[in-house]
């Protein structure tokens, strides 16, 4: 095995015939013990409400790597030894005895580490974890990963920590936040941090604004029930932007100890400035869209998807964050997200100041525009330097002629060999591990509710409804405005 792993792990999974198993969990799992990742002696115990046997789960999860799995990526011998490590045992949450039944079943696996992974909505959490716990299930090495959201504002989120924390150890719940087990999102530690040119210029005094933008091409899809009652800013916002802002913005870490570097952006979540009522209708903008078309083919608007005529739920937010510290004084933090937009990206993007003075007028250059870094998450891993470059050629009228050009790095051409991995298999892979660092610790969650429950309050008072826009557009026009009456504009 690459690494000192824990021996006799088993891993139960709740919620294993839900959308995230299939498309997620599995296909990671798969690809760790494929690599040699997994203790030889782990072993899986799934669970949820479906009446099966094992072999019949077996035959579910076999259909699941097919399905998303690339072909090349797929080996039947390797299906075959992955397949034994998995087991079945149904349960009803709700049911006391079913719990006894799962308790027995582990204990025939004999691990000596257990890592619960709850796959179901986080209103389930706290009776399941009691459950756990009644049912002889948790010991001082069980851990428990919690999927988002955690709760759906300040007060529930407060209740679920509560319920969970009843049970296990902070140390020993692992919050999911699947944006950090990205490799671009980890490697901002390793551009900041590891590099002299970055970190002296990572200030208000040299940055003018940052921008975060996760744009989704497509609706809510199967995920309708939940979102309808979420909304852009408790899906994106409250979690996954929220954390890139922090990693962006964190001080340096003592060292990369889990605690050190989730002190540092519990510091910024602090540092953020509240928006209030009466902040709202200047730095927020909430949007729906309407009918419209994606890569020229006709979509419906998000009422006319299902049962949901007369919803406010919104499906784009664009909104200015600020950080009240000493770093970031007067940067504007821009960020957006929305489904049924042109494009499908996300990405970080960091505008330097110009420079002072220019000494390049004279010769008819063209303007100097600002240095630019962005951060591309999806869908290709890359990040690109925008510097002014002289255009190469003899030119008597104009004799220095600039240009922006591009240094790039992308990670799939300078690693041709390393196959682009799922989140999920370095977020398991740590769990496994016991380290926190990639998770969310409880009073970083919280500190996040508590600044966007400031801004749900200030749309509740407004008693307006999100804005139309076209699908296939970016949104509102407000949020051109946002940025624009900051004299910026959004980096598309």
């Amino acid at each position: 095995m690459p690494f000192d792993l824990p021996r006799a792990c088993c891993l139960i999974l709740f919620g294993a015939t839900g959308d995230l198993a299939r498309r997620m969990l599995f296909p990671a799992l798969y690809h760790l013990h494929r690599d040699g990742f997994l203790p030889d002696d782990l072993t899986v115990m799934a669970s949820a409400r479906s009446e099966m046997d094992a072999a019949g789960f077996r035959a579910r999860v076999s259909e699941a790597l097919h399905a998303f799995l690339p072909d090349d990526d797929f080996d039947p011998a390797v299906e075959a030894a992955f397949l034994a490590r998995v087991h079945y045992t149904p349960v009803d949450v709700g049911d006391r005895a079913a719990f006894a039944r799962l308790a027995r079943g582990v204990a025939a696996l004999a691990p000596r580490d257990k890592v619960v992974f709850l796959s179901t909505g986080p209103a389930l959490y706290g009776s399941i974890c009691q459950h756990l716990g009644a049912a002889g299930l948790v010991d001082a090495r069980t851990r428990v990963i919690l999927e988002k959201p955690i709760g759906h504002d300040l007060e529930s989120c407060h209740t679920v920590n509560r319920q969970v924390g009843a049970v296990f150890r902070e140390p020993d719940i692992f919050r999911v936040d699947h944006y950090l087990g990205k490799e671009t999102v980890q490697n901002l530690l390793a551009l900041r941090f590891a590099n002299a040119l970055f970190e002296p210029l990572w200030n208000g005094t040299h940055i003018d604004h940052v921008q975060i933008t996760v744009a989704e091409t497509v609706g809510v899809e199967g995920r309708a029930s939940y979102y309808d009652g979420a909304g852009a800013l408790r899906d994106m916002v409250q979690n996954h932007m929220l954390q890139l802002l922090t990693l962006v913005a964190m001080e340096p870490p003592s060292d990369l100890d889990a605690d050190a570097v989730r002190n540092e952006k519990v510091k910024v979540l602090r540092s953020l400035r509240p928006l209030t009522h009466g902040d709202v209708g200047a730095k927020t903008v909430r949007g729906q869209y309407a009918a419209g078309a994606i890569d020229g083919a006709p979509v419906p608007g998000y009422r006319d998807e299902g049962e949901r005529q007369g919803s406010d739920t919104e499906t784009f937010v664009a909104l200015r964050a600020d950080i009240d510290n000493w770093r970031w004084k007067g940067v504007p933090f821009y960020l957006r997200t929305g489904k049924r937009l042109p494009r499908r990206y996300s990405e970080i993007f960091i505008q330097f100041r110009a420079v002072p003075h220019s000494i390049f007028a004279s010769q008819g250059s063209d303007p100097l525009l600002p240095n630019q870094l962005v951060i591309r998450l999806q869908p290709e891993e890359t990040i690109r330097l925008q510097i002014m470059n002289k255009i190469p050629g003899l030119d008597h009228d104009r004799a220095m002629r600039l240009r922006s050009l591009p240094l790039d790095l992308s990670l799939s051409a300078e690693f041709p060999g390393q196959r682009r991995r799922i989140a999920y298999e370095r977020l398991l892979l740590d769990a496994i591990k016991h380290n926190t660092t990639l998770f969310v610790r409880r009073d970083e969650v919280e500190q996040a509710w508590a600044w966007v429950d400031g801004i749900l309050d200030g749309w509740a008072r407004a008693g307006e409804g999100p804005a139309p826009y076209a699908a296939g557009t970016w949104g509102p026009s407000a949020a051109i405005a946002l940025t624009e009456r900051d004299g910026r504009t959004w980096h598309d």
